[in-house]
């Protein structure tokens, strides 16, 4: 996996087809993000890096209710290695 601009649109459309909104705001985030559950929005520090948004994006899809069946083929590959990788 090579940390890239190209890799972070493909998480960003991961988040995106599982049901979220994702947004880039300004503000004191301690983790980088922020997850609003009730309306599925996902705000990320929009200071971040590319390095430091594919970090994030990887870090809180564990922690997220993403119901597969909604994700494309390609999509599904990148959440299951995500999720092997988080060792779930």
């Amino acid at each position: 996996m090579k940390i890239n601009q190209s890799y972070l649109q493909r998480l960003e459309k991961l988040v995106e087809e599982a049901g979220y909104i994702l947004r880039y705001e300004r503000g004191s985030f301690q983790s980088g993000f922020c997850i609003l559950e009730h309306k599925k929005v996902v705000v990320l520090n929009k200071f971040l890096t590319v390095e430091g948004r594919v970090n994030t994006i990887m870090e809180l899809l564990p922690s997220l209710k993403i119901n597969i069946d909604l994700l494309t083929l390609e999509q599904q590959h990148i959440y299951e290695e995500i999720m092997e990788m988080a060792g779930r």
